[in-house]
């Protein structure tokens, strides 16, 4: 007689699942195939067979998209293609070290706060309502005004506009992981303080954190090229597509694919990485199971 196994099968890891869900959802694969695209071409820029960015060519001033020229040309006879590569660089750069900035200062202030609560996390949050006050973009363009125009200084305007909403998440889910049964039979047990964010805290506001960071470099990369269009970010002659729509600005009716290129560009990476946070979010929530 064949005997029946009493042992049950192991339940999928979460991040199984998680994965499994997110390579369902099309959106988000879209997502990521944007996303993909745009850093690969950013890190490939030195090695491609393209013309320099910053080589002018006065008899090629403001010429339509052809075979020399695959995207057109400027208005003193700049390679669009080879400016739109390299600009890419400084927009992906600009978006992802700026969500870093915001993250590595935002989630320890808003862990200490939602933890020690008391007077710590009255300080804290009246800090950040006080930033939250002000329009993200807005803050965003006063900083690097402040600090002076070039892309380390934008990177940083930005980054420190974009910490209070790191700080409002990661306070809000100190809290909520706080209440679980667990954290508290870990805490009546002796496990210290430190040892308790670190082992506890942390790993359980991770994936909300993720999906925030994923969102917030969309936000950045529209906030970096503002500021370039502005003037205060990438400085000329280096590529940004910010400043290419600033020097596109004045040649819309003689020359509208100066313009084209770099606003869909800035259109499609935004909307990839939408597509992935999106797409994260659905797939890490827990309540989805």
């Amino acid at each position: 007689m064949s005997t029946v196994s009493t042992e049950l099968a192991p339940l999928p890891r979460r991040e199984n699942r998680a994965w499994k869900k997110l390579r369902a959802n099309p959106a988000a694969m879209v997502g990521f195939v944007l996303v993909a695209f745009f850093i690969l071409i950013a890190i490939a820029a030195p090695i491609l067979p393209i013309d320099s960015p910053i080589a002018t060519n006065w008899s090629q001033i403001r010429k339509p998209p052809s075979a020399l020229h695959w995207l057109g040309t400027d208005d003193i006879g700049r390679d669009i293609l080879s400016r739109m590569i390299w600009g890419a660089r400084a927009s992906l750069l600009a978006g992802v070290i700026s969500v870093a900035i915001a993250v590595v200062l935002g989630v320890p202030l808003g862990v200490v706060s939602g933890y020690l609560r008391g007077w710590t996390d009255a300080t804290i949050s009246r800090m950040t309502e006080a930033l939250l006050a002000a329009p993200f973009l807005i803050l965003a363009i006063a900083l690097a005004a402040f600090l002076g125009p070039s892309l380390t200084n934008a990177m940083i305007a930005i980054g420190l506009s974009a910490m209070p909403v790191f700080i409002r998440l990661s306070r809000a889910q100190t809290m909520d992981v706080l209440t679980e049964d667990y954290v508290e039979s870990a805490h009546a047990i002796g496990i210290g303080h430190a040892a308790l964010i670190w082992r506890y805290i942390l790993p359980n506001i991770f994936p909300p954190i993720l999906v925030q960071a994923t969102l917030s470099i969309a936000t950045a990369i529209i906030a970096e090229a503002s500021l370039s269009f502005l003037g205060l970010g990438q400085q000329p002659p280096a590529p940004s597509w910010g400043s290419m729509l600033n020097v596109a600005k004045n040649f819309l009716d003689q020359a509208p694919w100066m313009a084209l290129w770099p606003g869909i560009a800035i259109f499609l990476v935004v909307l990839g990485f939408n597509l992935v946070g999106d797409g994260l979010r659905d797939a890490l929530d827990p309540r989805d199971t």
